[in-house]
């Protein structure tokens, strides 16, 4: 991804230099050249063309905004319901992603995410124990992590 960013920054400086126009019009048309022309001789260079993983990027942090606007929202229910019945607990949700970072990245989104706590990963790295300030099936909320953070995190790793 970094070479094929470094080769369409030059492709966007040698337009603007051959056009003889220094300015950021210029120097964005050469940008979207280089894009066209990266994508059009993509099978030529090493790995996936890099705009689709920056759009995976932003996919995730899209899902992060609404994961955290919506646990917010049933946090507040939580809270200021005049009987507060939430049944607090910790569950272990079993991991696919394998490297540190994606593991890293997983926990601080549970983390980040109100009403969910990453507690501790296991030796082994297979598994995430969370806390939870309100679990009503632990199964549903290991599909929701699952087929929402991981899910997404996969697509941008790999």
């Amino acid at each position: 991804m970094a070479f094929q960013i470094v080769i369409n920054l030059i492709i966007a400086f040698l337009w603007m230099f051959l056009s003889e126009s220094y300015s950021a019009p210029s120097f964005i048309a050469g940008y979207l050249l280089g894009i066209l022309l990266l994508f059009l001789l993509r099978r030529f260079v090493p790995d996936t063309f890099y705009l689709r993983r920056i759009y995976k990027i932003g996919a995730l942090l899209l899902l992060f905004i609404k994961e955290l606007l919506s646990s917010n929202w049933e946090i507040v229910k939580l809270v200021y319901k005049p009987k507060q019945d939430f049944e607090p607990g910790i569950f272990a949700l079993p991991i696919d992603v394998k490297s540190n970072w994606e593991i890293t990245l997983l926990a601080n989104l549970i983390s980040l995410t109100p009403g969910t706590l990453s507690v501790a990963i296991s030796r082994d790295n297979t598994k995430i124990f969370i806390h939870a300030m309100h679990i009503q099936d632990s199964e549903e909320e290991i599909a929701s992590i699952k087929n929402t953070f991981e899910k997404a995190i996969l697509e941008v790793s790999r």
